[in-house]
């Protein structure tokens, strides 16, 4: 009896497709394997009892189900999307300032459009938009902060970048503002490269160096001198700027990580002459395994040497640098004091010192809250004092930092 009720619900099955459905689906097929198998099997079987009531039952219980269930739509292989990713990062300050007659102020500092991409096996592409605020004018507008290509398979461990980019000085100048352990700049910083840093257009080349010891890193730039800082300017003829880095990255244990760089620009400045400077960067990390989430601590050095020449028998030479300690002191929080030494690039009898703390919660990697106090001496002007509030927020593609 069993095998027959097997067949009768094949024979049903078969004309319950044939009504439905002009074409048996791979599903279907494998139903009625399934259902012949098992009426092969009960066949041999053949079991004496009886069992109609129950196989009556079983027939209604399989047929309702086959009523109910409809065919699936199979789904078509999707193309590989061309679009990039986007991202937007918000900049949200508020400031303090104790000198002057306007000392409080609210603003949308920067926002930032992002779109990157891998172009082909050979090229990607990353810029990066700026709709930014002018302190002077309190006006926005929009610039391209960064557009440039970089090869991907070039032999011999050689990489190569064109277009608009930040260069390659130190730590502080590559990485985006927004990204920093503090809100304001370093003094020495400002006083060399501008609040926008050194970012021109032109070509890198940079070079993984064969070691098996430590990692080594050299970068060769050129720029145009486009984007005018207080030490190079654009050449009105064929001088350009000329850029070298070497990264020196050290792996003391599990924990904790070494970084030297030293980096060496000329290039010509506003008095159609040449600036020639000289930098170094040290860079300390703590980051213990078993910890990471929760403890770390981040030690960093840069030192600016400057030698300007603004006439034939006039040259100035200044120094300047700053040092931060971070400290993680639970999840999401983090301490950064920061102490800042800088001499004017025109007159290094100006002198500026500063000191700076900043408490960051780390909410996620997509939102952060910042808050920093600054007192800022020099031998000219008597002491003031500033702060910040700083809300940075990011939405869509969010690319990790550099380390």
């Amino acid at each position: 009896m069993n095998g027959i009720l097997c067949f009768e619900l094949i024979r049903k099955f078969k004309m319950d497709i044939t009504f439905k459905r002009k074409d048996i689906n791979l599903q279907s097929l494998a139903l009625i394997l399934v259902l012949s198998n098992f009426c092969f099997c009960t066949a041999l079987a053949q079991n004496p009892a009886d069992s109609t009531s129950a196989d009556s039952a079983l027939l209604k219980q399989i047929e309702q189900q086959m009523n109910q269930s409809t065919a699936q739509p199979q789904q078509t292989r999707s193309t590989l999307s061309v679009n990039p990713d986007i991202g937007v990062i918000g900049d949200f300050q508020g400031s303090y300032i104790s000198k002057g007659d306007k000392n409080f102020d609210m603003y949308l500092n920067e926002t930032e459009l992002s779109l990157q991409a891998v172009v082909d096996p050979y090229l990607r592409a990353d810029f990066f938009l700026s709709f930014g605020r002018d302190p002077e004018t309190n006006k926005y507008g929009v610039e391209v902060e960064e557009g440039y290509i970089t090869t991907l398979s070039l032999p011999a461990k050689l990489q190569l970048k064109a277009g608009k980019f930040r260069e390659a000085v130190g730590r502080i100048n590559p990485m985006h503002p927004h990204a920093l352990p503090f809100i304001d700049l370093p003094n020495a910083y400002v006083n060399y490269f501008g609040p926008d840093g050194l970012n021109d257009e032109g070509i890198s080349l940079s070079w993984l160096i064969p070691n098996k010891a430590f990692y080594q890193e050299l970068v060769f730039q050129t720029t145009s001198g486009f984007s005018e800082t207080p030490s190079f300017s654009r050449s009105e003829g064929n001088h350009l700027i000329y850029l070298g880095h070497l990264k020196n990255f050290f792996t003391l244990n599990d924990n904790t990580t070494l970084e030297l760089g030293l980096t060496g620009i000329s290039g010509p400045n506003d008095s159609s002459h040449i600036t020639n400077m000289g930098a170094a960067d040290l860079t300390y990390k703590w980051k213990p395994v078993q910890l990471n989430t929760y403890k770390s601590v981040t030690w960093q050095n840069e030192f600016y040497y400057s030698n300007a020449h603004y006439a034939t028998n006039n040259s100035k030479n200044s120094f300047g640098l700053y040092s931060f300690l971070e400290y993680q002191l639970a999840k999401r929080w983090f301490l950064t004091g920061r102490y800042d030494y800088a001499q004017k690039p025109y007159d290094k009898s100006i002198v500026e010192q500063a000191y700076s703390l900043t408490a960051g919660w780390y909410a996620t990697e997509f939102s952060k809250i910042e808050l920093e106090a600054k007192t800022t001496d020099d031998n000219i002007e008597s002491r003031f004092y500033q702060a910040w509030i700083r809300c940075i927020f990011v939405i869509g593609a969010h690319g990790a930092h550099q380390y």
